[in-house]
């Protein structure tokens, strides 16, 4: 199985907002475009241009514009992948932090305890992100060649390794050890949290 590099897109205008986006399709914000280029540069300065010969991203802008600054350091240009798209937080899209938690504090609650079959705002769960992520990345790990750099979202992540905390432009190596995190659960409940 090829290695994996997943990085998670540097800071959008939501973001430095204190939105929750989901699929929402923020650009950048101007600290975001500074964080994508450094992020690019250390890449460029590590080994990983010797590894990674493919770039895949999210095709939301703020992945999107991230991994062009990553493509441009490491020479390689970046396939966009709706599969690998933030979480659909429904409802809750594009509202501050402060008013989910005023609103919905029962259901944010339910969401935050981890259960995986919750669908915040009326989206998606944890169980669906991961069915269509793990899809997408079982078919680019079959392929030959060096390692795969996936530009995507903190949810994303989160729903691959619950509890994992990176911060915008940062990144993590993912080796075959870590296989078992791209098989979907065969549960189909679901619970939607409005």
């Amino acid at each position: 199985m090829r290695p994996l590099l997943f990085i998670r897109h540097a800071q959008s205008e939501m973001n430095a907002e204190g939105r929750w986006q989901g699929q929402a399709d923020p650009p950048l914000s101007p600290l975001g475009f500074e964080q994508a280029e450094a992020l690019a540069e250390t890449l460029a300065r590590s080994d990983v241009p010797q590894r990674v010969d493919q770039l895949v991203t999210s095709d939301l802008r703020r992945a999107a514009q991230t991994a062009d600054a990553v493509g441009r350091a490491l020479g390689i240009a970046a396939e966009p992948c709706s599969e690998l798209r933030e979480t659909d937080v429904g409802d809750w899209s594009g509202l501050p932090h402060a008013e989910i938690e005023a609103r919905y504090s029962e259901s944010l609650a339910v969401w935050k305890s981890g259960d995986e079959h919750v669908r915040p705002g009326g989206g998606e769960s944890r169980v669906m992100v991961r069915a269509r992520v793990c899809a997408a990345i079982a078919r680019l790990r079959t392929g030959t060649g060096g390692a795969i750099a996936v530009v995507t979202h903190l949810g994303v992540l989160r729903t691959l390794r619950p509890g994992i905390n990176l911060a915008n432009a940062e990144f993590l190596w993912w080796e075959d050890g870590a296989r078992a995190a791209f098989e979907p659960s065969d549960s189909t409940r679901e619970v939607t949290v409005l």
